[in-house]
């Protein structure tokens, strides 16, 4: 039986919404900051203007729904794809008063993608946007690659079912350390201590190139940004090409990759547990599946003949390889030359590695390489019993900062949350032909939107169809959050309606 909720359950939600929605308000005023510092006074109002619509907006959820209940797991778990559709809203009113978007519902789809770390975009003329609305762009990736909600758990107090409950309906499992604050704090040291050293040596390497130091610290900034939290935005309309440097893409792997990799396996890093990288098992999951990916992209990119030499197969696939694999989406050829040069093999190899995305507890979205590893073990296993006697006691395990032994229930999970991400792909893939768009092209673009990666064969246009945009931003939405919080989201809606 379904029970209804009462008014006080909608007054919990609406409490921590309004929390969560006061927070991106306070967020807002570094842009403007910036602005101010780049003396550009009108993006510094568009951003003080999106900051009182997301106070007046916190405080009177905060104030109208003040209670003393305590969150429980499922009020934790609804709040969260309710504030990241409310931080989506509030997050595109800056960037829609910029001027450099058709229409509101383009803001709401490039904010989206900052939040979920997707990085496609509607954005036009972005060569000429603002210091202050590029930083908001990508500072949209930082919030949301360690999660909205990460960042409100470091700061509240009590409840902590409801606050372990949000934590897992922002698309993670486990917890670095036994309390959940001290988990959330670590991963924002970690993020924090990458942004200090990544920035650096993005600044450098900008500046040998003939950038000048300011400019230089700027795109140094922003493109860590976008890197280590797999968000893939760039202060420039040709996306890493912009360099034209071999040393900036090669700057910019390690990026990527530490960004693909577990908060959990980062820690273990931090506390001089330097063997954990090697027998970790998704790390060494996620090293076979680059391999594998880019051997498929490299054949197809040699088979067609596109490239000269050997060196510039390896430079432009294998950067694109882990750009896809991290869910990063940075690019270094337009998006239709993935159509119309790369080839069908090769468009296959960056599409399986979109899809299968980075690490579990990752800034990475799509299917996730421990769960590719339970998955393939679970399956040889099975394939075990049918030959071995029946008395034979075979299980399965892997290493994950522990060896742990694969259950039933885990690979059960494992197994659905990958059966969401294919049955997304597909809707998404299917909606892009019901519009008249090519057939791989619009599977690439479903996977690109759903696993929060970002590369486009060029369907991403502020020119498509309105619904086919609304498509693309429930993938992205759905895919980051992976799943769990927005079916809890929906069970509530019917309970409300169906429930006695």
């Amino acid at each position: 039986m379904l029970f209804r909720p009462r008014l006080v359950d909608y007054k919990i939600i609406g409490f921590y919404t309004g929390k969560l929605t006061t927070g991106i308000g306070l967020l807002m005023l570094l842009p403007m900051v910036i602005s101010l510092c780049c003396r550009e006074w009108s993006p510094a109002l568009d951003f003080a203007f999106g900051a009182s619509v997301s106070a007046i907006l916190g405080f009177a959820l905060i104030f109208s729904c003040r209670t003393n209940r305590e969150m429980s797991w499922i009020h934790g778990i609804v709040v969260v794809p309710i504030a990241w559709l409310v931080a989506m809203v509030l997050g595109a009113v800056p960037l829609y008063l910029s001027g450099h978007f058709a229409s509101f519902l383009d803001a709401m789809f490039d904010s989206m993608s900052g939040f979920a770390t997707t990085g496609l975009a509607l954005v036009q003329d972005l060569d000429h946007l603002s210091y202050g609305h590029n930083f908001w762009r990508h500072l949209t990736m930082f919030i949301g690659g360690q999660g909205i909600v990460v960042i409100t758990i470091t700061l509240m107090t009590g409840g902590a079912a409801g606050l372990y409950g949000m934590y897992v309906g922002e698309g993670r499992e486990e917890k670095i350390l036994p309390n959940l604050k001290h988990t959330a704090r670590i991963i924002w040291l970690v993020s924090l201590v990458y942004l200090v050293f990544g920035s650096l040596m993005l600044w450098l390497v900008g500046w040998e190139i003939g950038m000048h130091p300011a400019r230089a610290l700027f795109h140094g900034v922003t493109n860590f940004m976008a890197a280590f939290d797999t968000g893939g935005f760039t202060p420039q309309s040709q996306s890493v090409l912009y360099y034209h440097s071999a040393a900036y893409e090669l700057a910019l792997v390690p990026l990527m990759v530490a960004g693909g990799i577990n908060f959990s396996l980062h820690y273990a890093l931090f506390s001089g547990r330097r063997r954990e990288l090697l027998k970790n098992t998704e790390a060494r999951t996620l090293a076979a599946t680059i391999g594998l990916t880019f051997m498929i992209t490299a054949a197809g990119l040699t088979d067609i003949s596109g490239y000269s030499h050997a060196m510039a197969v390896f430079r432009r696939g294998f950067f694109q390889i882990v750009s896809a694999h991290t869910g990063t989406g940075f690019q270094t050829v337009y998006g239709p030359q993935f159509a119309d040069m790369w080839g069908p093999l090769a468009v296959v190899g960056i599409a399986f590695a979109m899809g299968l995305g980075a690490s579990v507890g990752s800034t990475a979205g799509g299917i996730k390489a421990l769960r590719i590893n339970i998955v393939t073990k679970a399956f040889l296993l099975e394939a075990k019993r049918l030959v071995l006697p029946q008395s034979a006691v075979l299980f399965a395990k892997y290493h994950h900062l522990k060896k742990n032994v694969i259950s039933e229930r885990i690979v059960l999970n494992a197994f659905l949350i990958g059966s969401a991400y294919l049955l997304t792909y597909i809707v998404g893939g299917v909606a892009g032909t019901f519009f008249d768009y090519p057939f791989m092209e619009s599977f690439f673009e479903s996977i690109s939107a759903a696993a929060n990666v970002g590369l486009t064969t060029g369907i991403t246009m502020p020119d498509m169809p309105d619904a086919l945009k609304v498509v693309y931003v429930v993938q992205m939405w759905v895919g980051r959050l992976e799943f769990l919080s927005v079916m809890a989201l929906v069970g509530f809606m019917v309970s409300a309606v169906r429930g006695r």
